[in-house]
């Protein structure tokens, strides 16, 4: 199951020239708008998970990605995977209750039974019992690019899973501190250069009467 982990520092919020990414101030979640967007696909490239796509096959193509169903979130519900899933593989809630639910798995030993929340972890549902796997001994997204709100828990190699490996460091903080810090050397030379392009216009000779024939 492949769909956007809603980073902490989006870079798809930082690279959109328009604003049509945007993070919920409140909730975190990442969201599209479709009305907004130029299709310039700059958050294709600028996503380290490559999770905004393109729709190539339709003569007037958009950006599609998951929104985290923020329109069923509104209505009071959770996202469908998360609603639909019969074994709690895919699991809602506030992300510091997955992240003690996943460090709770990590530790219990592999094998063991376990009773796995559904649906939303703040739920009543059922538990779901299984046996604990034998898990990767780390949960992604706790740490790459600054951080997800998504996490995962995976019994193989995350890069077999499409999750490229990355460091802590969200790529944006970077970026936008070194074009804050170029603008604001720029803005120096740029005031200086209109003053002395002001000034040789004034101490042009006979600018004043070129301007002015009438004089």
């Amino acid at each position: 199951k492949r769909n956007c982990l809603h980073c902490v520092d989006p870079s798809c919020v930082s690279v959109c020239p328009v604003g049509a990414m945007i993070k919920d101030p409140v909730t975190g979640i990442v969201t599209h708008d479709a009305n907004a967007c130029l299709g310039c696909r700059y958050c294709s490239f600028g996503c380290p998970f490559g999770v905004p796509q393109f729709d190539l096959g339709k003569p007037f193509g958009q950006i599609n990605k998951c929104q985290m169903c923020a329109h069923l979130q509104a209505q009071g519900g959770i996202p469908a995977c998360c609603d639909v899933c019969p074994t709690g593989a895919s699991l809602f809630g506030p992300v510091a209750r997955l992240q003690a639910e996943a460090e709770q798995r990590l530790a219990a030993e592999p094998g063991t039974p376990h009773q796995f929340p559904r649906g939303d972890i703040r739920g009543d549902r059922p538990m779901h019992e299984a046996a604990i796997a034998l898990y990767q001994k780390h949960v992604y997204g706790q740490t790459e690019v600054g951080g997800t709100q998504v996490r995962y828990l995976s019994a193989v190699p995350f890069e077999k899973l499409g999750l490229p490996k990355l460091g802590p460091d969200a790529p944006v903080r970077f970026v936008e501190g070194l074009q804050h810090k170029l603008y604001n050397y720029l803005l120096a030379p740029a005031v200086a250069l209109f003053g002395l392009a002001w000034a040789v216009r004034r101490n042009k000779p006979g600018i004043d009467a070129q301007d002015h024939p009438e004089n």
